[in-house]
């Protein structure tokens, strides 16, 4: 059973993502932002549908209220597709920090450039940190939260990777706190697995936290919130039945 309605999924995920790149092209040659802000709310509200309806997977949502109206950085841990696709269906309006691997994809560096998206490279240093000064002109009169993976790639549950400070950089330059985010979601969608396993899973919004002055004291909190949550989250989904 769990063969067949991955299948299912992975057929409708693909059907739908290929729709949504041709109709949000179009929708980035629209004047404004606003057009192609609900194309990709609405593709991500429609893979989040179909991850419940076809694939049995449930997301908890909690914590969502330590999102203000005043725009914030939100750093989030990052183990499936599916992480980006929850968020932009849950935070409007939303900008976010992306990966250049990104860019490969047919129309995705076009729609990416008119949502105002700071395309990074995966190698970081010097180069991603001149990207996002570059990108910074834009998000300074930019309203929207900010996504931005701090990590800069997908972990597996239980499997961390070096945290990079352009998450600090970002939030101390736009003077804006940073809200943390802890998930399991990998337990569910894995990043390498075809099968997807029914099962609720949880998305948790953190307390807000400030960047402050010590670059590397703000990376050990974000670090320390971050992982220390997710593994507690993770504890808790494999005790499930």
């Amino acid at each position: 059973m769990k063969l067949i309605r991955s299948l299912l999924f992975e057929i409708a995920y693909w059907l739908v993502t290929i729709s949504f790149a041709v109709i949000c092209t179009i929708l980035a040659i629209l004047p404004g932002k606003r057009p192609l802000s609900f194309g990709i709310f609405s593709y991500g509200r429609t893979i989040a549908f179909l991850m419940r309806f076809l694939a049995g997977i449930r997301i908890d949502l909690r914590g969502t209220h330590h999102l203000g109206r005043a725009p914030s950085v939100i750093a989030a841990k990052h183990q499936s597709w599916g992480d980006p696709l929850i968020m932009v269906a849950t935070v409007r309006p939303l900008a976010f920090v992306a990966g250049d691997h990104l860019v490969k994809f047919p129309l995705i560096g076009f729609i990416l450039n008119k949502a105002g998206a700071v395309v990074l490279s995966n190698q970081g240093g010097e180069a991603a940190r001149a990207r996002i000064e570059d990108g910074m002109r834009r998000l300074k009169s930019d309203k929207r939260h900010v996504l931005i993976y701090p990590e800069g790639h997908l972990s597996a549950p239980g499997e961390k990777h070096p945290y990079k400070k352009g998450v600090y950089h970002l939030a101390h330059d736009l003077d804006r706190p940073v809200v943390p985010v802890a998930t399991n979601l990998g337990l569910a969608w894995d990043r390498k697995a075809f099968i997807k396993r029914p099962r609720t899973v949880v998305v948790e919004f953190l307390e807000p936290i400030q960047p402050g002055e010590d670059k590397e004291a703000f990376m050990r909190q974000l670090e320390e919130i971050i992982e220390g949550r997710t593994a507690e989250l993770i504890r808790a989904g494999n005790g499930e039945g």
